[in-house]
C-alpha cells in the first residue's frame, strides 16, 4: 500500500480517536454536584439541565464526527478526488480555472454533507434546549449568504494563491503568505461595515444609564471609538455575546440584545472593560502577528510536497496538479494544526486571565465581572467542570470556574 495513504489513513482515524478519548473523558468529568461558587446561581434543575446539553451536543458531535470519516475514507479509497478532477478537466479550461472548480465542488459536497446535521443541530437540539430562534427563512438567507460572502471573497484567494504557485518559481510559498497577509487585514478593515450588516443589524445603544457608563469608562480608559451598538443576536438564539469590530477609531462595541437584557448595566460595563483589556495587553495584535506567522510556515510547508507523485497516487489520480496538491496538503498538515492550536488556545487562555485581571483593576468591581461571568454561564448552558485534557486541547478560554477563582484571588488584595 502507498506509503502516503497509510500516513493520511492513520492522520485521519487517529484524529478521530482523540476527539473520541477526549468527549468521553469530558462526559465523565461531568460532576453531579453543583460547585460551590455557582450556588447563588444555579439551581439544581438548571445545573441538571446544562449536564444534559454537555451530554446531547457531545454525542450528537461523535455521530457528526464518524459519519464525516466513513465519508471521508471512502471518498478516498473510492478515488473520489480524481472522479471530480476527471470531471473539471473534461472541459479543457485553464489549470487555474480548473482549480477553482475543483475546489468549488469539493467545497459543495462538504456544505452538503454537513447540511443536515447543522439543520438537525439548530433546529432540533438548540431547540429543545430553548436557545433556537432561528427561523427556516432566517436558515435559507443565512446559507445563500455565506456562500456568496464565500465566493466573493475566496475565489481571488484561491485564484491568486493558484496563480502564484504556478507562475513565480522557488519563491511563490512568500509571494502567497504576504498577498494572503494583506488581503487578510483589508476585510478586518471591510468586514464591520460591509460583510457583518449582511446578517445582523446594528443599533446605536439607546441613551441612559448603560450608555452613560460605558462613555465615561471608554473616556477614562482613553479608549478611542465610533460608538456603543447593539445587535439582533436574538435572531437566531438566546445566547450571551459581547465583542470589538474594527481598528482605530472605527473600533465599535457590541453587545449581544440579550446580554443587554439579561446582565445588570455594572456587570455589562465589567464585561466591556475585559474585551478592552485584550486591546490595551495587545492581545489582538499578538495573536494576528502568530497568526501571520503560522500562515508562512503552513505555505512553506505546502510548497514541500506540492506535486508530489507519491501523494498523487495515494488519492488514485491520473493527473498532478497544483490545485489537488492544496487539498491532499490538508489532510497532512492535520497534525501541524493541532499542536499549533494547542499553542494558540494556551496563548488565548492566558490573555483571558490578563484581561479579566485588567477588567476588575480598571473598574474596581471584580465582583461584577463574577457575577456578569456566572450569568452568562447560566444562559449559555456551559460545562462548569470540563475535562482538563478538553480544555488543553480545545478551549480557548479557561474554565469559567478557574476564572472566578483567579479574580476572587485578586479581590483579596484590593
Amino acid at each position: 500500500m502507498n506509503t502516503w495513504l497509510i500516513l493520511i489513513l492513520i492522520i485521519l482515524i487517529g484524529n478521530y480517536l482523540l476527539d473520541l478519548i477526549v468527549s468521553v473523558l469530558n462526559l465523565k468529568a461531568l460532576s453531579p454536584d453543583l460547585p460551590d461558587e455557582f450556588k447563588d446561581t444555579f439551581d439544581k434543575k438548571e445545573y441538571v439541565r446544562s449536564q444534559k446539553y454537555t451530554r446531547v451536543t457531545s454525542g450528537f458531535s461523535l455521530i457528526e464526527s464518524s459519519v464525516s470519516l466513513f465519508i471521508t475514507l471512502c471518498f478516498i479509497l473510492m478515488e473520489g478526488f480524481n472522479y471530480v478532477d476527471t470531471f473539471v478537466r473534461s472541459y479543457g479550461f485553464s489549470s487555474i480555472i480548473n482549480g477553482l472548480l475543483f475546489t468549488g465542488i469539493l467545497i459543495l459536497l462538504s456544505a452538503l454533507l454537513n447540511l443536515p446535521f447543522s439543520l438537525y443541530s439548530t433546529f432540533v437540539i438548540e431547540e429543545k434546549f430553548g436557545f433556537n430562534r432561528t427561523t427556516f427563512k432566517t436558515y435559507v438567507s443565512d446559507f445563500f449568504k455565506g456562500a456568496l460572502v464565500a465566493i466573493v471573497i475566496g475565489t481571488p484567494i484561491l485564484f491568486l494563491i493558484l496563480w502564484f504557485f504556478e507562475s513565480t518559481g522557488s519563491y511563490s510559498w512568500l509571494y502567497c503568505w504576504i498577498g494572503v497577509v494583506i488581503i487578510s487585514i483589508i476585510l478586518q478593515f471591510l468586514a464591520p461595515a460591509l460583510i457583518m450588516p449582511l446578517f445582523n443589524k446594528f443599533t446605536p445603544l439607546e441613551d441612559g444609564d448603560l450608555k452613560d457608563k460605558i462613555t465615561n469608562y471608554a473616556i477614562k480608559e482613553n479608549f478611542a471609538m465610533k460608538g456603543v451598538f447593539t445587535m439582533d443576536g436574538s435572531k437566531r438564539s438566546s445566547k450571551l455575546n459581547a465583542f470589538f469590530t474594527g481598528f482605530g477609531k472605527f473600533r465599535k462595541i457590541v453587545f449581544y440584545d440579550t446580554l443587554v437584557e439579561k446582565l445588570e448595566v455594572d456587570e455589562i460595563v465589567a464585561v466591556l472593560a475585559h474585551e478592552m483589556g485584550h486591546f490595551k495587553l495587545k492581545h489582538i495584535v499578538k495573536m494576528i502577528l502568530a497568526s501571520i506567522l503560522q500562515t508562512g510556515i503552513m505555505f512553506f510547508l505546502l510548497s514541500l510536497i506540492l506535486n508530489n507523485n507519491g501523494l498523487f497516487e495515494a488519492f488514485g489520480m491520473e493527473h498532478v496538479s497544483i490545485y489537488a496538491s492544496l487539498i491532499f496538503f490538508g489532510f497532512l498538515y492535520s497534525p501541524v494544526n493541532l499542536f499549533v492550536s494547542i499553542v494558540f488556545n494556551m496563548m488565548s487562555r492566558k490573555h483571558e486571565y490578563e484581561a479579566d485581571s485588567y477588567a476588575a483593576i480598571s473598574t474596581g468591581t471584580p465582583e461584577k465581572l463574577i457575577s456578569g461571568l456566572k450569568v452568562l454561564s447560566k444562559s449559555n448552558l456551559s460545562n462548569l467542570t470540563p475535562h482538563p485534557l478538553n480544555v488543553f486541547l480545545h478551549y480557548g478560554h479557561p474554565p469559567v470556574l478557574s476564572r472566578i477563582m483567579a479574580l476572587k484571588k485578586q479581590l483579596q488584595y484590593t
